[in-house]
């Protein structure tokens, strides 16, 4: 299933994260994400106008994450959105990050 279609399940600590092998399947499906050398995490910086479209980027990502239930860590600067998705409960990737990237990819369309 497109990770578009599928919708973000609790997280539970304890869980193990996706191993990098695992998260290199999965961003294949994403556009312009990138894997960082620990494995852990996933980001993408989007290029804006200005700080008010950034901001309006800002608040789709936000809207996103709220609809998931599962929330980046965004910083917002003039012409810029920096977007880095983990999950903080297992300490590493988890499919939910992937969807959440997704869904801002589409949304970015």
């Amino acid at each position: 299933m497109d990770l578009v279609q599928k919708k973000c399940v609790a997280c539970e600590g304890g869980a193990a994260p996706l191993t990098r092998a695992e998260a290199e399947v999965l961003l294949k499906q994403l556009r312009g994400w990138t894997l960082s050398g620990d494995g852990r995490w996933i980001s993408k910086e989007f290029k804006c106008k200005d700080f008010k479209d950034a901001l309006a980027h800002t608040n789709t990502i936000g809207a996103i994450a709220e609809s998931e239930g599962h929330h980046p860590d965004v910083q917002l600067s003039w012409g810029r959105v920096v977007v880095e998705l983990t999950t903080h409960a297992i300490g590493g990737l988890s499919e939910n990050d992937f969807i959440v990237a997704a869904k801002i990819d589409r949304g970015d369309e």
